[in-house]
């Protein structure tokens, strides 16, 4: 069930919950230093000036909601900085923030993030398949929007980017900051009397690449301008939680009911909710471990290649020797003898097992990850 609270909401986080209010109170009042990922989809500020209408002289239903109306771009910019400026105080160290938005605001708006400290990871081209023509013909059509991915800061270390979740969705091949998705539409899109509830609701799918690339499961994911729910409807299927924030009724009874009707997720393995673990994100393996552990011994040869071209000695700290005297790491030795700038030493040197094969040594590094997995599991509560 999803809880809906009023901005006087208490110090402690209230999580899978619809906070109502204005986001730059009601950000005040969470808790610093609380959430792990930020999607914002604030007001673009369109600034239509006249009635849109198609060939037919039917009217398209724009965005003229009271929501995007600002005087002018120094109240829009303000604006901007203030809620910018809240939502880095919650934001963890590590953590990141989605932007999006149209030509109208997005100039003013990475301005602005820049200003405040955030420091531009990549920006996003939506690239929209269906997008509404423009029906005077004066004007290429509006065919994209453009997400800004930042980190909090430019000397943060570490945030979360699934790279291979991200290229597994994209049939093995490297995901592009170009994604064509289609518009919100169909039985997706929320209606109130036969008409949008929401008139810039975001489909499910753009949401599903954000948090999928961007936030690991029981992650907490903060979306200041909620609207129809988007975001709380992707987590709770992701398995991550989420936070929104909403000030009109409407919307947030809409995203309620919405959010509701996903059945409750299933207590699966992470890697289910898209945290795959690879050898990147695998706990590190000194190479002194092989010995400690008796896998390999000092003294004994390994192999650069399989035809035993190139020979190094494995001596009792660790390091190794080639014949002329030269000793360093795995990685060193490696990149010496093959003429290249950086070696993985685990992909590259070889050992000679009991039966005379030959093994690359990164299979003995995953016999000692499996160790500690399974020295971990018996560990008392």
């Amino acid at each position: 069930m999803t809880h809906v609270q009023s901005q006087t909401a208490s110090q402690t986080l209230q999580l899978d919950t619809i906070l109502k209010g204005d986001c730059r109170k009601v950000l005040d009042e969470l808790p610093e230093k609380s959430v792990d990922l930020i999607f914002a989809d604030p007001p673009y500020n369109l600034q239509l000036q006249n009635t849109l209408l198609r060939p037919n002289l039917t009217e398209v239903d724009a965005v003229n909601d009271e929501w995007d109306q600002f005087g002018n771009f120094a109240h829009y910019d303000d604006f901007t900085r203030e809620w910018l400026t809240a939502s880095r105080r919650v934001l963890k160290d590590n953590g990141t923030i989605w932007v999006i938005g149209s030509y109208h605001n997005i100039y003013r708006v990475g301005t602005i993030l820049q200003d405040l400290g955030y420091w531009f990871l990549n920006d996003v081209i939506w690239v929209k398949t269906n997008p509404m023509p423009n029906f005077r013909g004066v004007r290429f059509t509006n065919a994209h929007e453009t997400l800004l991915w930042c980190k909090r800061t430019k000397d943060q270390k570490s945030y979360t980017f699934n790279y291979h979740a991200m290229k597994m969705a994209n049939e093995e091949k490297q995901m592009r900051s170009d994604w064509e998705l289609a518009l919100c539409t169909g039985n997706e899109r929320l209606t109130a009397n036969g008409e949008k509830l929401h008139t810039t609701q975001k489909p499910e799918a753009l949401l599903y690449r954000v948090l999928l690339a961007s936030s690991n499961p029981g992650d907490v994911v903060l979306d200041p301008f909620f609207g129809t729910g988007t975001t709380g409807a992707v987590a709770k299927k992701l398995g991550r939680h989420f936070i929104g924030i909403e000030r009109e009724d409407k919307y947030i009874q809409g995203a309620q009911a919405r959010i509701d009707a996903i059945p409750p997720r299933l207590m699966l393995d992470e890697e289910v909710y898209g945290n795959l673990k690879t050898k990147r994100s695998a706990p590190r393996v000194a190479f002194a471990a092989l010995l400690e552990n008796g896998l390999l011994l000092p003294g004994q040869s390994l192999f650069f290649d399989r035809q035993r071209n190139k020979i190094a000695t494995v001596l009792a700290d660790g390091s190794l020797r080639l014949p002329n005297g030269e000793r360093g790491s795995i990685h060193k030795i490696g990149a010496i003898i093959s003429n290249m700038a950086a070696c993985n030493g685990w992909e590259h040197w070889y050992y000679e097992t009991q039966t005379d094969e030959f093994e690359v040594i990164d299979t003995l590094r995953e016999k000692i990850r499996k160790l500690q997995r399974t020295s971990n599991s018996h560990e008392p509560e």
